[in-house]
């Protein structure tokens, strides 16, 4: 086969333990997971079936890295996540099936340009251009499901600069990794190398050049980045 360009690089995940990688093929995103922090974005949770939204492949980086602050922003937020890896393909999966679609789990970041998501928001317009900017989900190695199962609770945290920020646990997910899986497989094909980043609790805020992001989810792993100078000017 003959290309008119290079092919783009595949983009992965390093798998722990293992010189093995994940390929990344999709990623979704869950919006208002966790009620403390719809309620502080302004939203009632108890009203709304879950809320989807992407981000693109290759914003999706591994390893402690530091990031560079974005372009268009005087507002960028950490928001940290348990993210779920798809092994298996799945249509319209029941919710009593979805964790057979897993292949492992990770912990990552969505960062935000919230000024440019509230302007979408308030203009009733698509939250892309705050969400799914360069280098907006870092993430951990991925941990296989057969070697910790499927983790219903545990911690999940972030600090910035030593001072914890969130600090919750994922019991406390509005909607479970099951419904969430049921839910988007039932629009959407789910195929190997998908990425699920399922919400963030209560507590997200601002990040300015220099700070240092660590955050975890218990038994699943940590994650560590910075934030570099903006690349922009």
């Amino acid at each position: 086969m003959n290309y008119v360009i290079n092919l783009p690089t595949q983009n992965s995940l390093p798998v722990r333990g293992t010189e093995a990688r994940f390929p990344v093929r999709r990623v979704y995103c869950v919006g208002r997971n966790y009620e403390a922090h719809a309620r502080e974005m302004g939203t009632d949770p108890t009203r709304e079936p879950p809320f989807i939204f992407q981000k693109p492949t290759d914003a999706v980086i591994s390893g402690a890295t530091s990031i560079p602050y974005p372009p268009q922003t005087r507002n960028l937020h950490y928001e940290i996540e348990l993210v779920v890896a798809i092994g298996r393909r799945g249509v319209n999966v029941p919710e009593s099936e979805a964790l057979s679609l897993v292949y492992g789990y990770g912990v990552g970041i969505d960062l935000t340009r919230r000024d440019l998501q509230q302007a979408a928001k308030d203009g009733g317009k698509p939250w892309e251009w705050g969400k799914a900017f360069d280098k907006s989900a870092p993430c951990s190695a991925l941990v296989p499901a057969d070697v910790i199962g499927h983790p219903a609770s545990g911690r999940i945290w972030l600090s910035v600069n030593d001072v914890i920020k969130q600090d919750a646990d994922i019991s406390q997910l509005i909607w479970s990794v099951p419904e969430v899986i049921a839910f988007i497989s039932a629009s959407m094909v789910l195929e190997p190398g998908d990425l699920v980043f399922t919400g963030t609790p209560a507590g997200v805020g601002p990040l300015l050049p220099a700070d240092r992001i660590q955050g975890g989810v218990d038994g699943v792993g940590t994650i560590e980045v910075c934030i570099g100078d903006s690349e922009h000017g």
